[in-house]
């Protein structure tokens, strides 16, 4: 195998490996705000933000969370 394709499936590899945990922190964060009895649309903005915005939508929700 040459090193371009192997290069190639490695940069595939790391990104299908970000966008599952994106997924996952996405779900993660949902689950929790309705654990914590917020409202569906507030869920939705939490999943929404988190799946589109992974970092930021994330750390803002762990900052938002406790209010």
């Amino acid at each position: 195998m040459e090193i371009g394709m192997l290069f190639f499936l490695l940069i595939l590899g790391f990104g299908l490996l970000l966008l599952i945990l994106n997924i996952m922190t996405s779900v993660w964060a949902y689950r929790d705000a309705t654990r914590k009895n917020k409202s569906t649309a507030y869920c939705l903005v939490v999943l929404i933000g988190t799946l589109f915005f992974p970092v930021v939508g994330l750390i803002v929700y762990l900052i938002i969370r406790n209010d």
